[in-house]
């Protein structure tokens, strides 16, 4: 495909030759001649002089360098857009397999392609153009809807429902038992029926070898457009927010409640029963014990906010050097002290 061709289908202003044939998109340090690459943080604008790319997707054209630019307002999305249009991820062909197990109560929408030992268990609906790839697991009375793709060893459990274009990535478990228990007075510990569902609603991703589990009573919701990374553990009765962001090894306990566009960077702990609001950002491993308000930016653990996090960072160093003066000037004010009490003496 041509350069200019290119642009014209992004919607980016091209600045440089439109003759260029791009084979190809990569990122600036791989990329040869014939493939289109991208800048979206200017501060690695210095990179770019010893890429090999022809073609370069950026806010602005680079100063002094001699590469074709299309120039766009997201470098970055762009770029994703750009992919889409030289790779497309293989995809099943519909109808369903043989070795596959479909009870004769199940809903099957139209295009559907279930692989080779999927299960789908009595009266669950899937809806049209779904994916179940091969020992995918759908349980009884689940309710699915379309373009939903279920990637292999993916579990969807009894009764949760899932929204359109959802996709669930391998090893995932959705809908898996809350972890209740309560405490006899004999000291053991009561399995306690966890009779809700979990909701996953519409364009949701959720990737590989996370657990969401479904609520005591109730349900456990993910909302409209959240992005789940692998590992990841939600607890019964949460709800992820909208556009949420949730990165590796984030754990969130019971009842805990993300709102919009929130994002969690990996390893962040997360006590239940609280509210991260809109807008919020939690640094890598931080631990949040308490209610996040909107917009903050926080970090540590006990998390606080995120600039005065950074500012305490040099002092951890100087610890043991500080503790060693104070009690060397301890030990000084004790010594003083004694000398004045037997002087007054």
């Amino acid at each position: 495909m041509k350069l200019s061709q290119l642009s014209e289908r992004l919607g980016t202003r091209l600045a440089g030759d439109g003759e260029i044939e791009i084979t190809g998109v990569c990122g600036m340090e791989a990329a040869v001649p014939g493939q289109l690459t991208f800048l979206a943080n200017p501060k690695y604008a210095h990179k770019v002089k010893n890429t090999r790319a022809s073609a370069i997707l950026v806010t602005e054209p680079i100063a002094g360098m001699d590469i074709a630019s299309l120039v766009s307002a997201n470098p970055y999305h762009d770029f994703a857009r750009a992919l889409e249009c030289f790779y497309t991820a293989p995809r099943p062909s519909p109808g369903v397999h043989e070795l596959a197990y479909i009870d004769a109560t199940a809903t099957i929408g139209e295009s559907a392609s279930i692989g080779p030992f999927a299960y789908v268990g009595p009266r669950a609906v899937i809806g049209a153009r779904c994916v179940l790839y091969p020992h995918a697991v759908v349980y009884e009375g689940a309710e699915i809807g379309d373009d939903f793709t279920l990637h292999a060893h993916g579990v969807v459990r009894e009764y949760c429902r899932i929204g359109n274009r959802v996709v669930v990535q391998n090893g995932t478990v959705v809908g898996g038992d809350g972890f209740g228990f309560a405490k006899t007075k004999q000291g053991t510990h009561y399995k306690i029926p966890q009779s809700g569902i979990t909701v996953v609603e519409d364009d949701v991703e959720i990737q590989a070898l996370t657990a969401i589990d479904r609520a005591t009573v109730g349900e456990t919701r993910i909302k409209r457009g959240a992005r789940i990374d692998n590992l990841v553990q939600i607890g019964h009765a949460c709800v992820v927010g909208e556009d949420n962001i949730i990165c590796s090894q984030v754990g969130l306990a019971g009842s805990t409640i993300l709102e919009k566009n929130v994002l969690l960077a990996g390893q962040v702990g997360i006590s239940g029963h609280l509210t991260v609001h809109d807008n919020a950002i939690v640094y890598a491993q931080s631990g949040v014990g308490h209610d996040v308000a909107a917009g903050s930016v926080i970090s540590g653990s006990p998390a606080f906010e995120a600039k005065l996090w950074l500012r305490t960072l040099p002092a951890y160093q100087k610890l043991p050097e500080m503790l060693r003066t104070m009690r060397e000037l301890e030990k000084r004010i004790a010594e003083l002290e004694a000398r004045g009490k037997s002087g007054a003496e």
